[in-house]
């Protein structure tokens, strides 16, 4: 198995696990878990798109946030052939947005959290994290994880990881009008199909992997509905 497939699946065994916490509202940052509402109701009549890259900037993030949000996230969940990563899913997208709505409560934790994240590759490895090879970032992820990055305070290097990741997970898997799940990428992934029109009563019954396209979601249902 190679390093990339490993990451991948880590990932995925712990956004499983996370999904449950993600039911029972224990996974998300407290501030993020009280807003989840208001941004599905905010965002399910108003569907959201916005180009977020590493040369640009996005409705929150300035150019240098956004890479490292890129560059960390796509570490997180690594893309190989055939195989989309955070980055072809629009995972930073999905944060972007996020953060200039219903997690705008967050925007100085991401700040200050980059910030700090920055100044710790600095004086490990004497570049920003998005300067840093493959095996250099993780090293610095795996620091954040268990709490051993030296020099932050607010947020926590623990913190900071464990936020990113939620996000990155939100991200990956949550209906693609939030801003992520591109073309459907994280659902792909898992073999979800998607919300169904309908149901048969024997696709109740069926025991088997439920496969029938097309794939929909709230974007995909709102382009159909019918105009008044």
């Amino acid at each position: 198995m190679s390093r990339h497939d490993a990451t991948r699946r880590a990932f995925l065994v712990r956004a499983v696990v996370g999904a449950g916490s993600v039911a029972g509202a224990g996974l998300l940052p407290d501030a993020s878990a009280q807003n989840l509402d208001q941004r599905q109701n905010a965002t399910a009549t108003a569907p959201q798109t916005h180009a977020t890259g590493d040369a640009g900037h996005g409705t929150f993030f300035n150019a240098q946030d956004a890479a490292t949000v890129a560059a960390f996230t796509e570490r997180l969940m690594p893309g190989a052939p055939g195989k989309p990563g955070a980055r072809e899913a629009g995972v930073l997208n999905y944060i972007d947005l996020a953060l200039s709505g219903a997690y705008a409560e967050l925007q100085e934790f991401y700040r200050r959290g980059l910030a700090q994240l920055d100044a710790y590759c600095r004086k490990t490895y004497n570049e920003p994290f998005v300067r840093l090879d493959s095996g250099r970032q993780d090293a610095v992820i795996t620091a954040l994880e268990q709490g051993k990055a030296a020099g932050f305070t607010w947020p926590t290097a623990q913190a900071l990881f464990d936020t990113v990741r939620t996000h990155t997970i939100e991200g990956l898997f949550a209906d693609p009008v939030y801003g992520g799940n591109k073309d459907f990428a994280g659902w792909r992934l898992v073999g979800f199909p998607g919300g169904q029109a309908v149901y048969t009563p024997a696709d109740l019954q069926n025991k088997q992997a439920f496969t029938r396209a097309p794939m929909m979601g709230l974007q995909s249902q709102a382009g159909n509905a019918p105009k008044a």
